[in-house]
């Protein structure tokens, strides 16, 4: 069996939290397998928490130089991947990607054409790459019976597009161009039976261990009871102190659960607090409605020993850039020395064209 604290520090390790690793950024967005970007600017800051000395120009170059792609990936959301995993990846993401469509279209989704669709879609973006926005209304004047809504979300469910630069590097806004994959990858899209098994191990050694419900979680697909049952003799089994039954790699770090953790910022929509179905291992039951806002909308967060512990946000005015911390709780003396000379190196990271940097509380900091 293993205990909340100790699942909480396995994960924390395999995500370069306890201590910033000093892997190249591209190493540590495939380790990872991708981060969420829903926003372009959390990924950088989601590597800057976790790496040695990472600059945005680090995570910039992999994404103009097309190692890196931002695109539709797992639970139907922008993720940063790599293009390999991208290649490899997606094909086996389809069934989810498909799934949400038909939930959020419901019988809409079923009664359109798709192949036509996503044919008209493939001819336009290979003129050039287009915005969705061009691409919305190109297919409108094409399908004019068809909710414009809906024939955008068919071409990213069904047609892999990637987005083109600058769309997905540090302070772009806008909307962004997306290109076919195989395309700007040059490289086809590897379907195979094979990376289903690649993409739970993967996430094994990102997040374990982990349920059969934490890798639904995570990936968006569904019924991997069977999968995970298949893989068991290549697994190491534990269960949590629910008796819920854990997969994990062999080799999979299990620290004890006193090591410490030392305070972290974590963006919006970091995967850590999003990629198991029992969120408790890093937030607290008590604080999930004050993190979780919205389906579209999760809160920048730090960790204090662990587990979250409060939200953030940066607020700039002229010249002077100020990071104010919200706790949760009430912070002993130390975690508030130690949250403001981490603070003070991320309100640097984040705007560093500022020429004043303060740090300050909000609500229950003391």
């Amino acid at each position: 069996m293993l205990t909340l604290r100790e699942l909480n520090r396995a994960t924390l390790a395999r995500q370069m939290l306890p201590g910033r690793a000093s892997f190249p950024a591209f190493d540590a967005v495939e380790h990872l397998v991708g981060l969420q970007s829903q926003l372009p600017d959390p990924p950088y800051v989601g590597l800057w928490t976790r790496l040695q000395a990472f600059q945005r120009d680090d995570l910039t170059r992999l994404i103009e130089q097309r190692q890196v792609v931002r695109a539709t990936m797992m639970r139907s959301t922008l993720h940063l991947m790599t293009a390999q995993d991208y290649a490899l990846l997606r094909p086996v993401l389809q069934p989810a990607l498909t799934r949400a469509m038909h939930a959020f279209f419901g019988a809409s989704a079923k009664s359109i054409d798709v192949e036509r669709i996503v044919a008209a879609a493939r001819a336009y973006i290979q003129e050039e790459p287009r915005t969705f926005v061009q691409i919305r209304a190109r297919l409108s004047e094409l399908f004019p019976d068809i909710d414009p809504a809906l024939l955008a979300y068919a071409v990213r469910t069904h047609l892999p597009l990637v987005q083109v630069p600058p769309g997905g590097v540090w302070g772009f806004t806008g909307s962004p161009a997306y290109a076919e994959a195989s395309t700007w990858l040059e490289r086809p899209l590897e379907a195979s039976t094979q990376n289903l098994h690649l993409l739970i191990r993967r996430y094994l050694a990102a997040f374990g261990p982990a349920s059969v419900k934490d890798v639904q979680t995570w990936s968006g697909l569904i019924r991997l009871q069977d999968v995970l049952k298949a893989l068991k003799p290549e697994l190491r089994m534990f269960r949590d102190e629910q008796g819920n039954e854990l997969f994990d790699l062999p080799d999979g770090p299990l620290p004890p659960a006193d090591i410490p953790a030392p305070v972290r910022f974590l963006p919006e929509f970091d995967n850590l607090i999003l990629s198991h179905a029992d969120r408790s291992r890093f937030v607290p039951a008590e604080y999930r409605k004050a993190v979780f806002l919205t389906v579209g909308r999760v809160r920048a967060t730090f960790l204090v020993d662990g587990f979250v512990r409060g939200a953030w946000k940066i607020e700039r005015a002229g010249n002077v850039a100020r990071l104010v911390i919200e706790p949760f709780e009430p912070l002993s003396p130390e975690t508030r020395s130690a949250l403001v000379e981490e603070g003070e190196q991320l309100v640097r990271f984040v705007e560093d064209s500022a020429e004043t940097f303060e740090v300050g509380f909000a609500g229950n900091a003391s």
